[in-house]
């Protein structure tokens, strides 16, 4: 198999490849952490490659989706405790500005988790653009930042015997995004 050709992707509308990306999270639980991830995304990445500050993204995440390899736990997660499913049934993101910051960039924009919406920034990274082995042209991301829950309303905790709490209130938020242009 040949390595995929480099492109120009200058100005180009991507859809979220959801085969090809992650949309996945990580939060200290007990003594560990857990780590899990959303099945059910979608969304749109306007790059332009030539002028990055026109740049722009939505997404939107189906919060049932939540996946953490223990169907106790998701269906826990999906209940009024945590993303309460049937009321907030979705996140979402729109970006208001992003900005290069040497070799990568600074992506800012409104985050809505559970009814609340906040502005938040983070650092994205393009990981390359080029054709796929059917032809189609594909530009990749990667971004990892830290969340609050407790920001977004998203408080229920029990506490523990030892002192502290069973779930920790930092989120780390790991996304691997693959592009695949339409227009």
């Amino acid at each position: 198999m040949t390595p995929p050709e480099p492109t120009s992707v200058a100005a180009s509308t991507l859809e979220i490849d959801r085969s090809h990306s992650e949309v996945a999270f990580q939060v200290r639980h007990l003594f560990g952490k857990v780590r899990g991830r959303f099945t059910d995304f979608s969304g749109e990445i306007h790059y332009d490659e030539s002028h990055p500050e026109n740049s722009r993204v939505e997404a939107v995440v189906q919060a049932v989706s939540v996946d953490t390899a223990e169907p106790d736990r998701d269906k826990h997660l999906r209940t009024g405790d945590f993303f309460e499913v049937e009321k907030y049934p979705t996140l979402q993101f729109r970006s208001i500005s992003v900005q290069p910051k040497a070799g990568a960039f600074e992506v800012t924009g409104d985050l809505t988790i559970h009814g609340v919406t906040k502005r938040i920034t983070f650092p994205a990274t393009l990981l390359g653009s080029g054709r796929d082995a059917y032809g189609a042209e594909k530009v990749g991301f990667e971004a990892e930042f830290t969340i609050n829950r407790k920001d977004f309303d998203l408080h229920w905790n029990a506490p523990l015997e030892t002192g502290g709490f069973l779930v920790g209130n930092e989120v780390k938020v790991i996304l691997t995004v693959q592009g695949k242009r339409i227009g």
